[in-house]
C-alpha cells in the first residue's frame, strides 16, 4: 500500500508530462507517481518512465476506462488524480492531501472555476458547458460543489474502493461528483490556479460530443439515483399533456352535450394510465435505492476494515525500514 499515490490519465502528452512529473515528485516527495498511457502513438510513456514515474497502460480507450484500471490496481492511504497536460498546478497537492488525512474527506475538489479558468481556458463553449454542467448538478441533486468537470481532486481509500466506474469517456468527472454527493460522503472545494495547455498540447475533449456525452449521463444518473424525482416530473408532465387534450372536449360536451374527437379522447386516457405507471415505477425504484443504500453502508465498513489491515502493513514496514 502507497501512503500517497498520484495517478495520471495520459493520451499523447509528450509535451508536457515530464514537467508534471517532475513538479509532482517534488511537491509529494513521498508519494508514487503513477502514468497509464491510453494508447498513445507518441512517446509519453517513455518520458514519464524516464522522469520517474511508474508506467502502465490501459488499453481500451477513454478517460474512464483508465480511472477504472487505476482504482482496481492501485492501493493508497490517498490518491491524487490529475491530468498530464500541466493545467493543474502541482503546488496544491499537499494542502489536498490533508484535507484527506486530517478532515476525512472521502473527495477534495480543485475548483478552477473560482479562480483564473475563465481568463486561462480560450475556448468559451468550454466555459459555458462547465458553468451550465455546474448549476444542473448542484439544483438536481441539492449540493454546492464550486467545480464539476475538474480533473484535479484527492481521493480517500474507502471512495476509491467503493466507487463504480461506468462512464468510459471524460463524463467521468461527473459521475464521481453524483457518487459522492449521492453517498453522503464528505466532499471539500480547495481553489486552484488553472494554467491552460501550453503551444503545441491539444486538448482530447470535443467540446460538442463529450459536452453531449456529460448531459445525458447527467440524465441517467439523476434517473438513476433520484428515481422517485424523476418519475413523479414525467408523470406529472404525461397528465398536464393528456389535461391540454381533454379539456377542450370536456369543455364542449359540458356546452354540447356531444363528445367530439374520441381517438384523441382515448389518447388522453392512455396517457393519463402511463402517467400512473410512471409514478408507482418511481415509487418502487425509490424502493430498491433505498434498499441499495443500506447495502452500500456495509460495503463502506468493509472497506473501511480492508484499509486499517492496510495501513498498519504500511506502518510495520515503514517502522523496520526505519530501523
Amino acid at each position: 500500500m502507497d501512503k500517497i499515490a498520484v495517478l495520471i490519465p495520459c493520451y499523447n502528452e509528450s509535451k508536457t508530462i515530464a514537467t508534471v512529473v517532475r513538479d509532482f515528485r517534488r511537491t509529494l516527495p513521498d508519494a508514487v507517481i503513477y502514468v497509464y498511457d491510453n494508447n498513445s502513438d507518441d512517446d509519453t510513456a517513455a518520458i514519464a518512465r524516464k522522469a520517474g514515474a511508474v508506467v502502465r497502460h490501459e488499453y481500451i480507450q477513454g478517460k474512464g476506462n483508465v480511472i477504472r484500471r487505476m482504482f482496481r490496481e492501485i492501493d493508497a492511504q490517498v490518491y491524487i488524480m490529475t491530468d498530464g497536460d500541466n493545467t493543474y498546478p502541482a503546488e496544491y497537492a499537499p494542502d489536498m492531501v490533508r484535507c484527506v488525512l486530517s478532515k476525512n474527506a472521502d473527495m477534495v475538489v480543485g475548483d478552477r472555476l473560482s479562480s483564473t479558468y475563465f481568463t486561462e481556458n480560450k475556448r468559451p463553449f468550454h466555459n459555458f458547458g462547465n458553468t451550465l454542467v455546474r448549476y444542473a448538478i448542484n439544483e438536481l441533486f441539492g449540493t454546492d460543489i464550486k467545480d464539476i468537470m475538474t480533473g484535479y481532486r484527492a481521493f480517500s481509500y474507502r471512495f476509491v474502493k467503493t466507487f463504480p466506474v461506468l462512464s468510459k469517456g471524460f463524463e467521468i468527472e461527473t459521475e464521481m461528483t453524483i457518487h459522492a454527493v449521492d453517498k453522503k460522503m464528505q466532499v471539500e472545494n480547495i481553489i486552484i490556479d488553472y494554467r491552460d495547455r501550453p503551444q503545441g498540447s491539444e486538448s482530447k475533449l470535443n467540446t460538442y460530443s463529450d459536452g453531449l456525452k456529460v448531459l445525458k449521463t447527467i440524465h441517467q444518473l439523476y434517473k438513476s439515483y433520484k428515481p422517485k424525482q424523476f418519475f413523479t416530473m414525467l408523470s406529472a408532465l404525461l397528465v398536464l399533456i393528456a389535461l391540454i387534450f381533454f379539456i377542450p372536449i370536456f369543455i364542449t360536451f359540458v356546452r354540447d352535450g356531444i363528445v367530439p374527437r374520441i381517438p384523441t379522447l382515448v389518447v388522453c386516457g392512455f396517457t393519463v394510465i402511463a402517467a400512473i405507471q410512471a409514478y408507482f415505477s418511481g415509487m418502487i425504484l425509490s424502493t430498491i435505492i433505498q434498499k441499495n443504500k443500506q447495502d452500500f453502508e456495509l460495503h463502506l465498513i468493509d472497506a473501511e476494515n480492508t484499509f486499517k489491515a492496510l495501513k498498519e502493513e504500511l506502518n510495520e514496514k515503514e517502522y523496520i525500514q526505519k530501523q
